[in-house]
């Protein structure tokens, strides 16, 4: 008689954490994405301003293009024969 208690026991016990997770699970997971909105706002605001001045001034700065001459040698040609 004691086991047939037991698993009546662990039974309901499931059945009472299965329904109380489908009653407070919505409200738990809208907390928990309240709060990360508002640590991401509040990491968001709290970046350093950008002034008028630095949005204004670019400078780009580029090496000057240099001509290829066909001239120039990389490397020597070695001419392979296919063998069959």
């Amino acid at each position: 008689m004691a086991f047939l208690k037991t698993i009546l026991i662990i039974l309901l016990v499931y059945y009472l954490l299965k329904f109380l997770a489908k009653l407070f699970a919505p409200k738990i997971l809208n907390y928990a994405a309240k709060k990360t909105e508002s640590h991401f706002r509040e990491a968001f605001e709290n970046q350093r301003p950008i002034n008028q001045e630095e949005d204004e001034s670019v400078i780009i700065n580029k090496k000057p293009s240099r001509k290829k001459n066909d001239s120039e040698k990389v490397g020597e040609y070695i001419d392979f024969e296919e063998l069959d």
